[in-house]
């Protein structure tokens, strides 16, 4: 994994809880972030369109509006919606991580959560921010795979012709499992290729975010293959 320069990278904490904004915060600087932080969504979305920080940490349960509304919001803003978003919450239902994606989250950290882990999934998406996490090696400018075409070049995919929205992330997802078509990826390599984060990390991420990437492929949900107990497969095989 290539290294970030951290105090090039701004960061926004939105969390309510003083004594965690605090912990993030302090940690954060530590690692050689520049960060802001506010104690509500209102305060938080003011810093974010005055300073448009790459990275967001947000927290879901905000005393005057949700997470997902923020996201959401941020997500209609051409100025900030290529922010990258680690929603840090209580809740870890999976219909709470799949409402957040649902929105345009690319990453989700349970409370309470180890600071070391959420310092290393900060500095993963500062990478990601910077333009120096990795490209799929020898991926070509366009790939079709039955009612799915994918334009490498512009980030673009379509389903039957008709084009489909996915966050930075997903799109990232798709592309790697695409280009590795018929081979098992495991969980660990897609932490490690995608989300650039340690491969033995205890984390539900690829499972939720392959489960929305799903959803949105619609009819061409297929050619992502569970491989029980192991990783995914992307295959234009049946069966």
């Amino acid at each position: 994994m290539s290294d970030v320069s951290n105090d090039a990278v701004q960061i926004l904490v939105i969390e309510d809880e003083d004594d965690i904004r605090n912990l993030v915060v302090m940690n954060l600087k530590r690692a050689g972030f520049d960060v802001m932080s506010a104690g509500n969504g209102s305060d938080g979305l003011s810093l974010l369109r005055a300073h448009r920080p790459p990275v967001l940490l947000l927290d879901l349960m905000l005393p005057d509006m949700s997470g997902e509304e923020i996201c959401a919001t941020l997500r209609q803003d051409p100025d900030t919606k290529g922010t990258y978003v680690i929603m840090v919450t209580a809740r870890t239902e999976e219909q709470d991580r799949i409402a957040g994606f649902e929105v345009g989250a690319d990453d989700y950290v349970p409370k309470p959560f180890s600071v070391k882990e959420l310092v290393l999934r900060v500095k993963a998406a500062a990478r990601r921010t910077q333009g120096t996490v990795a490209e799929v090696p020898g991926a070509p400018a366009e790939l079709k795979f039955d009612n799915l075409t994918i334009d490498n070049r512009a980030h673009r995919v379509w389903i039957e012709g008709e084009e489909v929205e996915l966050t930075s992330t997903e799109y990232k997802l798709l592309i790697y499992l695409a280009t590795s078509e018929g081979k098992m990826c495991s969980r660990g390599e897609l932490l490690e290729q995608v989300w650039e984060l340690p491969p033995t990390l205890n984390t539900r991420t690829v499972d939720t975010h392959v489960k929305r990437l799903r959803q949105k492929l619609g009819a061409a949900s297929g050619l992502v293959q569970t491989v029980r107990g192991a990783g995914y497969r992307f295959t234009s095989e049946e069966g």
